[in-house]
């Protein structure tokens, strides 16, 4: 088994990811969806834990050179450290806004100017989150050599982004998979698949 199948068998076992193509879960953006992704949930469970650090680091050779493993806030923080500490790396979190108070810092930890950077999220969706993390890092004189995640909901929306800015682009498992082995594995029937395959060519017009 590729370790594609594997973490998405894994995190539909813990429900860190949800289906329920008759009663959609609605997202913070308003978008009806008939997925619902905490990768968080991960980290109560030590084996799946250990599997993503292991498939992060396999994944992580595929990029070039990098002083520095980075963690979008929240749910990429502690991805992004385990990952940071199994290839004996320093880690910093980029927050979503600058700090009120203190230091007003928007990125936390030790940072050269020049230092190269992998980004950890936890999931992509529209890969807003990502993209916002990555130009503070820019802006910050830090050269980023790519993006990894747990899971991508494979939207064509951010996949253009990503294009646009030349940016590499990794994830442990995907949207597509997950279907192939929710089916596989019973947890939904064949109509949920089809309508599961309708919301991802068009997410915000699918509810209706």
């Amino acid at each position: 088994m590729d370790y594609t199948t594997k973490i998405a068998k894994l995190l539909l076992q813990i429900k860190a990811i949800k289906l329920n193509a008759k009663n959609p879960f609605t997202w913070a953006s308003g978008i009806k969806s008939p997925i619902y992704c905490d990768n968080r949930i991960s980290l109560s469970y030590p084996v799946v834990r250990n599997e993503i650090k292991k498939a992060f680091v396999a994944e992580s050779t595929h990029f070039d050179h990098f002083d520095v493993v980075a963690g979008v806030a929240t749910a990429g923080i502690p991805h992004g450290a385990l990952l940071a500490d199994a290839l004996g790396l320093p880690f910093i979190y980029v927050r979503s806004q600058a700090k009120k108070h203190g230091r007003q810092n928007r990125i936390e930890g030790a940072l050269e100017a020049g230092q190269k950077a992998l980004v950890i999220e936890d999931l992509i969706s529209t890969g807003g989150s990502s993209m916002e993390a990555i130009s503070a890092l820019q802006d910050a004189d830090c050269e980023v050599v790519g993006l990894m995640a747990i899971f991508t909901y494979e939207m064509s929306f951010a996949r253009e982004r990503f294009e646009e800015e030349n940016l590499a682009v990794r994830t442990l498992t995907n949207y597509s998979t997950l279907i192939k082995v929710a089916r596989e594995e019973e947890y939904i029937d064949s109509d949920d698949v089809s309508l599961l395959q309708a919301w991802k060519q068009s997410p915000s017009t699918w509810s209706s």
